[in-house]
């Protein structure tokens, strides 16, 4: 990339974080899409809001951040096969060519991803892959063989032991090694079911959600809970679980996966609004 190119890029960014800082007061209307007040009643209805007095965000904030991040990095390339069915169904020739994640691949890939990078985290899942066939395998295995073959994802003991009791948990209830079941399940009921399951917590349990049932649910990790603080999203004293409760009941079920995987991506990108405060 060329110095102009470079510069070009940087300025870009430096606007982008100058908006997320008007946030929520000043942010610029958009026209791209309309969002109704409807719209904003999302499916995570079952738990009080701990910050319903805070007045951020509106569905417009939502909107607008959602273009700005939009227009910044485009779409996250590397989410692209996990937006909800109804984005890939307009090219149903696509569609029928990219086969979806199994439920219990995308949560045991979740599982990989925690406390690592998203390329250690990709090396351990195909190594795992690599090393063996089947599920049925993996819970058959030696315990330090399943933490050999992830030990380049960190925490192997750890993981290693959460995916073979997650695995035996299943067998034991269903009677075979599946979660497509999950499928025909509410939100709440899937985060029922996956609760059950020793060492997957609420944020594992929403990525399942949002990535593989394409189900309206809004992750929270620490890039998008750094991002929602800065930009007056939460309260400067608000902790994790509190704001994926607050966030899920304010932004508008059409707008969860596309601004989840920007504020993320950006959330990488920009040290700035990512970095904690004293």
């Amino acid at each position: 990339m060329d110095k102009k190119k470079i510069l070009k890029r940087k300025q870009h960014q430096l606007q982008v974080e100058a908006e997320l800082h008007r946030l929520p007061n000043q942010q610029p209307k958009s026209k791209s899409v309309r969002v109704s007040s409807k719209s904003a009643t999302t499916a995570t209805t079952t738990a009080t809001n701990p910050y319903s007095s805070h007045s951020g965000p509106t569905p417009q904030e939502c909107l607008s951040l959602r273009d700005t991040l939009l227009a910044l990095h485009g779409f996250p390339p590397e989410f692209a096969k996990y937006r909800k069915r109804q984005h890939v169904d307009d090219n149903h020739h696509h569609a029928a060519t990219i086969p979806p994640e199994t439920v219990l691949d995308g949560l045991v890939r979740t599982v990989l991803s925690q406390n690592t990078t998203e390329s250690n985290s990709q090396k351990a899942f195909d190594s795992l892959k690599s090393s063996f066939p089947t599920w049925e395998h993996v819970l058959g295995a030696d315990s330090k063989e399943l933490e050999n073959a992830i030990r380049c994802g960190g925490l192997a003991p750890t993981k290693a032991s959460c995916i073979k009791n997650m695995l035996r948990c299943l067998l034991e209830k269903r009677g075979k090694l599946c979660l497509e079941y999950l499928r025909d399940l509410s939100i709440d009921e899937v985060k029922a079911e996956l609760s059950l399951f020793k060492g997957i917590g609420p944020k594992t349990v929403a990525c399942v959600l949002m990535f593989n049932l394409q189900l309206d649910d809004f992750p929270v990790d620490t890039h998008i809970f750094e991002i929602a603080k800065t930009i007056g999203w939460v309260p400067a004293a608000a902790d994790r679980n509190k704001t994926y409760l607050h966030l899920n009941e304010r932004i508008p079920n059409e707008l969860k996966f596309d601004l989840n995987c920007l504020m993320y991506t950006h959330g990488k990108l920009c040290r700035k609004c990512t970095s904690k405060k004293d």
